[in-house]
């Protein structure tokens, strides 16, 4: 970290900050137009904006006339071309100074999305509004250190040489962050050595090591993700003994092989006898139950995202917590970075996101769930020109209204479709703030069903409620649409959490198999019983440490440990395998799940 300059203010820091955030929500669309004419002034030679019928135009209305909203399949033509070394402006004019990959657990398949150079400065503007907006809730935090478990992926290159790496991967390895100046919010106790160690374990190892040997400085811990986090916590119980032995001696393991981190360690950690015996006191007592803060006493709030389907993990984050703030700060994506949480103290289930409307160019899709008519969800890849014609403005959409999210991005995607569903929670001056819905895609269909996360997750959590008077509960799941029976069935692999001592009847494990049918839409259950097109409901049950499994099997694959996210569904072949393999009890749905025709809400006013 280097010295605070001595010209250094931080209350006229944070009063830039919360003065931009109140600008440029304030002036929303003039900003939001000066993007656009900004990009498409940028990118006047550009092939794909000729391709189009756009000659150098700038404004929004010829923009949305000849530019089509397009998803990644429209564009990998493109994109294979620069990744195989065509330098010709095809989406940008600036160089694509690398590609980065989207996460290979959202969506289905790893994506290239073209960057330049001067986006990685736009995504520290980004972060660097989130401590001046926290400040306002948790003041003193400049006085004390972060505990933020931070990990890259090593790198690819596409055959015409371009590095091709996750977001974080590349923000950690750039100058932004290693040679990051003074600020007392960006005071790690992870030296940038640990975080840039390309082993997963001894970077895991040596994070944890110097978050223990400065638990006392700790006012904050965090990780991207809330499983991500999770896994840290899990390591610990694991390896505590040995991370005790190095606190106690002053040495590290000789399994932390790389001299770069060692020789970072060795600058924090001293022999501590007495911090060794604490931490040795509270890791043996048989509950974990608030570990965070019996380990890091000045904790004030845990940091990871636990918005859409990492809410599940919210009840073990308050559990090892002892019910800590859950801080979701910022929305990003690796096709750009969009917002922050301007109330960061409120509860999960109410996070918001302002969208910074110098970011990108915004626009928004409507999304109606409820009827599936114009439903992005389930509509086909390209929309017709009535679809596209129903794009709004950030500063035009409506309160309570569910939207697909469109960016046109400074480094060349051009009314792309992120496949994020937000929906309208509220208003900053004139930029709206929205809570993260769902990804668009569907994870589960047997026949002309169709079950997406959200539905997926609330299920989940109905037939959870069966296991909660034996004190355990779902601690990871994944679906897979099986199509080897005739006919089909969902399958539920769950791995559990058993705080309790008695045992679970089959019985309980049915009844969840039945609630999990009950909770789904009338075209399953229609399907259950009417048209017997799909087959019983069926929960496998699989060994503890299965989904750590998965997780390491993805990264040994190239996912980035950053980036993970649980599959909520299932495809890939030896996936299912290794699930399959690790399954130490099955239970079926007992009966079909209850279904009469027509529409709930016409039936209840019968």
């Amino acid at each position: 970290m280097p010295e605070a300059p001595r010209d250094y203010n931080l209350f006229e820091q944070n009063k830039k900050v919360l003065e931009f955030i109140e600008d440029v929500t304030a002036n929303a669309d003039q900003v939001q137009k000066s993007v656009l004419s900004e990009i498409l002034a940028n990118n006047v030679n550009v092939e794909y904006l000729k391709r189009h019928g756009l000659h150098g135009q700038t404004d929004r209305e010829t923009f949305k006339k000849l530019l089509p909203v397009i998803t990644y399949e429209d564009i990998q033509p493109d994109i294979n071309r620069i990744a195989n070394g065509d330098t010709s402006p095809i989406l940008c004019s600036k160089p694509i100074s690398e590609f980065l990959t989207s996460s290979g657990t959202s969506g289905g398949e790893r994506k290239l999305m073209p960057t330049i150079e001067e986006e990685l400065g736009r995504r520290s503007l980004l972060y660097s509004l989130l401590m001046p907006v926290m400040s306002q809730f948790v003041p003193g935090l400049e006085k004390g250190k972060g505990m933020y478990l931070m990990f890259i992926k090593s790198e690819a290159k596409t055959p015409g040489g371009i590095v091709a790496r996750p977001v974080l991967t590349s923000y950690y390895k750039s100058s932004y962050f290693k040679d990051r100046p003074y600020d007392p919010y960006t005071n790690y106790t992870s030296p940038n050595e640990t975080v840039l160690c390309p082993d997963s374990y001894q970077s895991m190892y040596s994070q944890l090591l110097c978050g223990l040997c400065q638990n006392k400085e700790v006012f904050r811990v965090g990780a991207v993700f809330a499983s991500g986090f999770i896994r840290a916590i899990r390591f610990l119980e694991k390896h505590w003994s040995l991370l005790c032995n190095d606190i106690r001696t002053g040495t590290i393991n000789n399994q932390i092989t790389d001299t770069s981190v060692r020789e970072a360690v060795m600058k924090i950690l001293k022999p501590d006898p007495k911090l060794a015996d604490v931490i040795q006191t509270e890791c043996s007592k048989s509950s974990w139950q608030g570990i965070i803060t019996r380990l890091w006493p000045n904790t004030k709030y845990v940091d990871v995202i636990v918005t859409g389907t990492m809410s599940q993990y919210i009840p073990t984050l308050d559990y090892y917590s002892n019910g800590l703030p859950l801080v979701c700060t910022m929305y990003a994506s690796s096709e750009c970075y969009f917002g922050v949480n301007l109330n960061p103290l409120c509860k999960p289930s109410e996070v918001s996101y302002t969208l910074i409307p110098t970011m990108c160019y915004f626009e928004f899709l409507p999304v109606n769930r409820s009827n599936g008519v114009s439903d992005p969800l389930h509509t086909p890849r390209s929309l017709n020109e009535k679809e596209q014609q129903e794009l709004v403005e950030l500063v035009d959409v409506k309160l309570g209204q569910e939207y697909e999210l469109v960016v046109t991005t400074y480094a060349g995607l051009y009314r792309y479709r992120v496949g994020d569903v937000l929906r309208v929670a509220g208003f900053k001056n004139k930029a709206p703030q929205f809570n993260f819905v769902c990804r668009k895609n569907v994870v589960l269909s047997i026949d002309s069903d169709k079950t997406d996360e959200v539905e997926l997750q609330n299920a989940m959590k109905n037939a959870a409620t069966h296991l909660v008077p034996f004190d355990a509960s779902v601690s990871e799941y994944t679906s897979y649409a099986d199509t080897t029976t005739i006919p089909g069935h969902y399958v539920l692999y769950w791995e559990l959490s058993l705080k309790g001592s008695t045992p679970i009847p089959p019985c309980v494990f049915e009844d969840c198999c039945l609630t999990l049918e009950e909770s789904l839409n009338s075209v399953y259950r229609q399907g259950r019983v009417s048209d017997k097109s799909i087959g019983p409901l069926e929960i496998k049950i699989v060994e503890q440490g299965t989904f750590d499994k998965l997780m390491d099997y993805a990264i040994s694959l190239g996912a980035s440990i950053n980036q993970y996210k649980t599959p909520r569904c299932v495809k890939f072949a030896p996936v299912v395998e290794l699930l399959n393999s690790r399954v130490v009890e099955k239970y079926f749905s007992p009966k079909c799940p209850k279904w009469v025709p027509g529409h709930k809400q016409w039936i209840n006013q019968n």
